[in-house]
């Protein structure tokens, strides 16, 4: 075995020693970000990288001499004064600015047990995590979060995106080297790191190039202060950010104002929900709640549906000619009144060229139906910028589910090569009135002008026209299991549907 899978498999069995005494996964992982990036601070002020650290002091007791919050500080307490001295040490980082603050604000000590943290600390202690590979930090710290999202206590699954969906939402868009990249609801930072491994792969960068990717290239918002914590980690586990440089993640709402950010691309898989707990408004818009309500004048609609405002958020966002790969769930694409104008605004304004309909059984959240809406913002003009909207049905006859038949990349590719990255305006329909919809990738991959859209009851692009397979066929139900799954998160989504209009109803 290797020493990067001895490594691994160290990392993991302790999680499951700590899970045994009721330390969750969250916990584990918020522990191991405190501890690592104390331990890999203390490396870089050594041979060869002999970087200098401006560091906090702390004080157990009136008598002895204060000492720095580093790893050298740390390693050397133990028992009592260990749990002590870690316990100021968390609180005292989190005062401070940049990274450094955000990794450690709101921290606490969650493993009670000071031996147990004492071997936590040796675990780490005894590896030089700068010279391990870039991707083995990654893998490990990627494998905890994965974990933490599929422990449904714990409520991480809302941030954790599929890795093999983000990986081919990131190849359709292509991002190219020295442009930004931004995700105005970034969770743990998934989509900046398959936007990072594409560009690492794809291109020969230079030193300015790399530079740039490294402090320049991403930013975003997270208002969960423990996700954005674990965000900041694992895109410093991947050579993103500098250990004391400044966050490049807000903690601030990304909907409460316009703050003046324009990219050339937005990745994102913003927070499926109800309503806002605030209403956004336009210039025109009445005002509810007029105190918790915000003024957005670049807003299409006044609504409620945190959804429909991201929506016009990332529109805002983009530059000219700037792309956006933008999660969204079903609602987004039929609902009325502010949904329809959003919908015929976007059709405007920007070319909505691909939607990719999403299967059930993907997310950590069940009952979600969703989609990936892809989109090139462009300049004012009199005519509507979108010419056609090509759809591409990946939920009709496909079952997945999180543990037995998982989404893996593979079966993202047809998509992609229909959607042909290289260049759209090469297109080709694989659907046809003659086609058997019951097989993929033929018939899934269909054409509707702008004039076909505009001619739907309110601009609806919740567009269908495969048959189902199970209702042509008694003989190709799916499995039992996958079955039982299936009718769950349609009563769940249905249940996410009645409790969205109650809330409407009741305001």
């Amino acid at each position: 075995m290797s020493t990067d899978s001895n490594l691994i498999s160290k990392v993991w069995n302790f999680a499951h020693v700590l899970r045994d005494d009721g330390v969750g996964y969250g916990d584990y992982l918020e522990q191991i970000t405190y501890l690592l990036f104390l331990k890999m601070a203390d490396e870089m002020t050594k041979p060869p990288y002999f970087k200098k650290f401006t560091l906090p002091s702390i004080k157990l007791k009136d008598d002895e001499p204060a000492e720095l919050c580093n790893w050298e500080s740390l390693s050397k307490k133990r028992g009592a004064d260990l749990e002590t001295f870690y316990t100021q040490l968390l609180r005292t980082l989190g005062n401070e600015k940049g990274i450094l603050g955000q990794i450690f604000i709101k921290s606490q000590n969650k493993v009670q047990d000071p031996a147990k943290l004492l071997k936590i600390i040796d675990m780490i202690g005894q590896t030089q995590w700068l010279m391990v590979d870039t991707d083995t930090k990654g893998d490990i710290y990627e494998g905890l979060l994965e974990r933490n999202a599929q422990d449904t206590k714990s409520g991480a699954g809302q941030y954790f995106t599929p890795r093999a969906l983000i990986k081919a939402m990131v190849e359709c868009i292509d991002p190219k080297p020295h442009k930004t990249i931004h995700d105005p609801a970034c969770g743990t930072g998934g989509f900046f790191l398959g936007a990072y491994d594409y560009i690492t792969e794809h291109y020969t960068l230079d030193k300015e190039q790399k530079t740039f990717l490294k402090n320049k290239t991403f930013s975003g918002n997270e208002i969960v202060a423990s996700t954005r914590r674990l965000c900041l980690m694992n895109m410093f586990l991947h050579n993103i950010g500098e250990i004391d440089g400044e966050s490049f993640i807000s903690p601030n709402d990304a909907l409460i104002a316009d703050e003046g950010i324009r990219v050339d691309y937005v990745l994102a898989n913003p927070p499926f929900g109800k309503k806002s707990s605030m209403t956004i408004t336009n210039e025109e818009g009445e005002q509810e709640k007029q105190d918790l309500s915000y003024n957005r004048q670049d807003f299409w609609a006044t609504t409620s549906n945190k959804q429909l405002n991201f929506l016009q958020h990332i529109r805002t966002l983009l530059k000219v000619n700037g792309q956006a790969a933008v999660v969204l769930p079903d609602n987004v694409l039929f609902e009325g009144g502010a949904g329809e104008t959003v919908r015929k605004e976007l059709l405007k304004t920007t070319d909505l060229h691909t939607i990719l309909r999403l299967p059930t059984g993907i997310f950590y959240a069940h009952g979600v139906k969703a989609n990936v809406l892809f989109f090139e913002n462009k300049p004012a003009a009199r005519e509507a910028w979108t010419k056609a909207v090509w759809v591409y049905d990946y939920r009709t006859n496909i079952h997945h589910t999180l543990k037995k038949n998982p989404l893996r990349y593979e079966d993202l590719k047809p998509f992609i090569d229909c959607y042909h990255p290289e260049n759209r305006h090469d297109r080709v329909e694989t659907w046809s009135e003659e086609t058997t919809a019951f097989t993929s990738p033929e018939g899934r991959w269909r054409r509707f002008t702008y004039a076909d859209i505009l001619a739907r009851d309110k601009t609806n692009l919740d567009i269908t026209w495969l048959k189902d397979k199970s209702l042509a066929d008694l003989d190709s139900l799916p499995e039992p299991d996958e079955l039982a799954q299936e009718i769950i998160e349609n009563i769940e989504a249905g249940l996410e549907s009645f409790k969205t209009i109650l809330s409407v109803v009741g305001e």
